[in-house]
């Protein structure tokens, strides 16, 4: 488990009760996505744990105050604020929304019973220029992503859990337009343009899919 003093949801809370002098309050979170699957889940919860606040207890703090608070929890906690899409610099707390929109495809998600620290992930980068800007995907059909999207993180991962590399390759022959490890790891996700349920056999993952 996760020490208080190290919860994200927990600093949230005390991120604005120090400014303004909150009342205790009682949590729970009803966690449903999988841990250690790179979907910023940690941070999701503190940006969203910031927003309840706001709403709970009238602060009206407006978006970029919400975002300010956010940035100074973690480098991706800013993007869950607006929770859009949107193009990431700095440590990613400077947003620019892009017009991006998957209506119509079909996401699956698949997360195996593996794990993999972010200072492991992290150690095997070696920073690079972008060969694509992403702020032009909006522009770009998805059917061309597959050589133009890269996640860097999947070099060293994929040489540690082959089997990573392996399901990103499943998505691909169940016919997914795109696919991708998420974050640094260890799911990996798949973009179709089609509706109807895709059938995976993968009994001991973590398998979720819905049309957007």
């Amino acid at each position: 488990g996760c020490k208080a003093e190290n919860n994200l949801i927990v600093k949230a809370y005390q991120r604005l009760a120090a400014d303004y002098r909150l009342p205790a309050v009682r949590i729970h979170l009803h966690k449903i996505i999988p841990f250690g699957a790179g979907l910023g889940g940690g941070s999701s919860d503190a940006a969203f744990m910031l927003k309840a606040l706001n709403e709970y207890f009238e602060l009206h703090l407006n978006t970029r105050q919400l975002t300010g608070h956010a940035a100074l929890l973690g480098s991706d906690c800013a993007f869950f604020i607006r929770n859009r899409p949107a193009f990431a610099s700095g440590k990613g707390e400077v947003l620019e929304e892009i017009g991006l929109s998957l209506k119509n495809c079909r996401i699956v998600l698949i997360k195996p019973p593996l794990g993999v620290s972010t200072a492991e992930a992290y150690a095997g980068i070696t920073p690079v220029a972008a060969g694509f800007d992403l702020r032009w995907l909006p522009a770009t059909p998805l059917a061309e992503w597959r050589g133009l999207v890269y996640n860097d993180f999947e070099k060293t991962v994929f040489e540690k859990h082959p089997r990573i590399a392996a399901l990103k390759q499943k998505l691909y022959e169940a016919g997914a337009c795109y696919a991708s490890m998420s974050g640094s790891g260890l799911a990996v996700y798949g973009i179709f343009d089609r509706q109807e349920e895709i059938d995976l056999a993968c009994p001991d993952c973590f398998v979720w899919q819905e049309q957007i």
